[in-house]
């Protein structure tokens, strides 16, 4: 009997780490202990790991899809990766480690409900943990699973492990963070991966996929602020639905039920929510992220890129905008340079007017003097737009709190932003 996989909940997470903390061999692990891999994948990995030499099965062949990747043995691009169990479903995205894909890691990590950070167990938390678990925090990941990693090659030290977790800890004290869980693995012998290890009998925690099946998630969107940014508006030319006009798009947050008083922004016209349609039927109620259409009981001009709000729970509306941006293009960013802004859906133009300062990724420091941004820079930003955004800040909503900027002549994506 196969298996309806439809109506499971979705977790998404990231990996991190410094190159070779073994993060494709975990995931490499992970999809194949819980036999999530076709066999001709597997016989395509272990006639690899024959040609290269090795005693074992590569399991990092798994995720290093790029030619180049494979041949260096490092990680270039987000890989994403799709398995399910029985309990849930997930979509891994597998982050590099190297300094100069800081701007992939910021892409991979956006709508991850959780980051696996990886610890060499030989090397401790290094400068790329610290990195990683910033971006981490600056995404707000609402949840940090630290895997200390290659336990195999101290012996299984609980002493080592220990040290480990406190330094962490005393370093992610400075982070915004909530949740953060702990757990010494092997990647590449299996250890508290998807089995028990019997070599850290110390250890009485769950194992890795034992954690992300049952990690709670349900309460990661924010259910409090209604917004439902327009995307499209459906009108059907056929007899049977005549008169229907929705409006459709995907809830960014809150509940929207049938009858809910609603305002229009940016005409701040009120109405009524008449029917939450989908193709399986009308919903009583719709929250995020499900897609639905809406009807309402008024015919207001609304189009894409309006927001459609609860009346007594509205967003900032602000043609100035303060937001952490990571610059992802090599080329640097013109002072006052002029950009297309895009939140939601809706899109204006927008005015970099002032860089207020630079972060050292490696120390938190704040730097006000040397604001020359370069590819990979994260930074604090005045941003001016040419028509009102309607926003949260990115700590009460990741969907209404997050933009990008492109480049008018050229069209690239050169910078994602996160609303203060």
């Amino acid at each position: 009997m196969s298996q309806d996989y439809s109506h499971m909940e979705l977790l998404r997470f990231t990996t991190a780490g410094s190159v070779d903390d073994g993060k494709s061999t975990l995931i490499g692990r992970l999809l194949y202990d819980s036999k999530s891999i076709f066999e001709d994948q597997l016989e395509a990995v272990e006639k690899s790991s024959q040609k290269k030499g090795l005693g074992h099965v590569d399991l990092s062949l798994l995720t290093d899809g790029l030619k180049d990747e494979r041949e260096q043995g490092i990680t270039i691009d987000v890989a994403y990766r799709y398995f399910a169990t029985p309990n849930r479903k997930f979509i891994i995205a597998d982050t590099p480690g190297h300094v100069q894909y800081t701007r992939n890691m910021v892409t991979g990590a956006s709508t991850a409900n959780l980051a696996l950070i990886l610890v060499d167990a030989r090397k401790g938390v290094v400068e790329q943990t610290c990195r990683h678990s910033y971006i981490a925090s600056l995404l707000k990941i609402p949840h940090i699973v630290l895997c200390v990693n290659k336990m195999d090659l101290v012996d299984y030290d609980e002493e080592i492990y220990n040290k480990i977790v406190e330094d962490y800890k005393r370093f992610a004290s400075k982070l915004e963070v909530n949740d953060v869980h702990f757990l010494p693995i092997s990647a590449l012998e299996g250890d508290n991966v998807v089995d028990r290890s019997e070599k850290m009998d110390w250890y009485k925690g769950s194992t890795l996929l034992y954690l992300l099946e049952n990690i709670h998630i349900g309460s990661d969107e924010n259910h409090i602020d209604a917004r439902f940014p327009v995307q499209t508006v459906i009108r059907p030319h056929s007899t049977e639905y005549h008169d229907y006009r929705g409006y459709a798009g995907r809830v960014a947050g809150g509940i929207f039920r049938k009858g809910d008083e609603v305002s229009v922004l940016p005409s701040g016209f009120n109405s009524k929510i008449k029917s939450i349609d989908t193709l399986e039927g009308e919903l009583e109620e719709a929250f995020a992220p499900m897609s639905v259409t809406m009807q309402l009981e008024d015919d207001i001009d609304i189009s894409r890129g309006d927001m459609i709000v609860k009346v007594n729970n509205q967003p900032k509306a602000s043609q100035d905008l303060e937001a952490m941006v990571c610059w992802m293009n090599p080329k640097a960013p013109v002072p006052r340079g002029k950009y297309f802004i895009k939140h939601t859906s809706n899109e204006a133009q927008a005015m970099l007017k002032e860089v207020v300062y630079k972060v050292d990724i490696n120390t938190l420091h704040r730097n006000e003097e040397d604001k020359e941004i370069q590819m990979n820079d994260i930074f604090r930003v005045k941003i001016r737009t040419t028509k009102p955004m309607f926003y949260d800040s990115y700590r009460k909503n990741r969907n209404t709190g997050s933009f990008i900027l492109i480049d008018q002549a050229t069209n690239e994506t050169v910078a994602a932003g996160m609303i203060i």
